[in-house]
């Protein structure tokens, strides 16, 4: 490789958006985007910690923005991406981070399954779905317009494997799948290499929107969670960072033809028969 080469994970000069990017997932990504030598914009609703954090990243030498926008508020995403091009000139990537699971969508194993929060089950279903497609809507076209770059998307291991109490969360995540696929080959007949989506299936990693249905206050596992572990071949939850790899691969150059794909991140999780 000669001393002119890009290497192969390299971010660098890339302008990567990463929604929910002051949660426990979003905010590991966000260090390992700017790791790579990208500058970083961290989108979400709670702008004096997306604030706090990016001044953190220029502070140490990196290159970061904190923009507020809500995924499921298109204006909003409207302004957020002017400030982005005027701030940056152009976006490279962007990382659906935003969503997870909502209380009133969780069906409480004392309730009856014909009382299902049917408002609930919109809200998580919306969240994740139109959380991620409006993003996309709004964002993805100053990608294309820059030249091309990546979309990843966050699916869940719960469309593979069906798993109580969480319906509207699940069926989100399904159709997510079901989008990352649709949207990768519309893009490719439109905008040929240029503009790629994929998606990542974390398994299962302690985050705000679940830590309460996996663990009790004194840290311990809930009955849910040691199901949970005693079907992880690894006998474990994720670290954050252990979904970064995947991830880098997908922003960058070093998966140029790959698209349309779910890569999973789950410690077996999906492929454990349980036999």
């Amino acid at each position: 490789m000669s001393q002119e080469s890009t290497p192969l994970f390299s971010l660098a000069n890339k302008v990567i958006v990463v929604t929910g990017g002051t949660g426990i997932l979003g905010s590991a990504f966000v260090e390992a985007i700017v790791q790579q030598g990208a500058s970083v914009v961290i989108l979400g609703i709670d702008k004096e910690l997306g604030e706090q954090r990016a001044a953190a990243i220029n502070a140490n030498g990196g290159k970061a923005l904190a923009v507020y926008a809500s995924v499921l508020e298109e204006a909003q995403l409207i302004t957020a991406r002017e400030t982005i091009l005027n701030h940056f000139g152009k976006i490279d990537g962007l990382v659906n981070a935003a969503g997870g699971n909502v209380p009133e969508g969780v069906l409480p194993p004392d309730k009856d399954v014909f009382e299902l929060n049917i408002e609930g089950m919109k809200k998580a279903l919306v969240l994740n779905l139109w959380g991620s497609i409006i993003p996309v809507q709004v964002l993805g076209k100053a990608i294309a317009n820059s030249g091309g770059g990546s979309i990843v998307n966050i699916s869940s291991v719960s469309p593979k494997r069906a798993l109580t109490r969480v319906l509207g969360y699940s069926m989100g995540k399904a159709a997510i799948d079901c989008y990352t696929k649709w949207f990768a080959v519309e893009m490719a007949n439109r905008y040929g290499d240029t503009v790629r989506m994929n998606s990542i299936t974390p398994g299962f990693f302690l985050t705000e929107q679940n830590r309460t249905l996996l663990t009790n206050t004194d840290g311990s596992l809930t009955p849910r969670g040691h199901s949970i572990i005693s079907h992880t071949p690894f006998k474990r939850f994720g670290h954050p960072t252990e979904l970064c790899g995947a991830l880098i691969w997908l922003l960058s150059d070093a998966s140029k033809f790959v698209t349309g794909m779910d890569i999973g991140v789950d410690g077996g999780f999906t492929i454990n028969s349980g036999v």
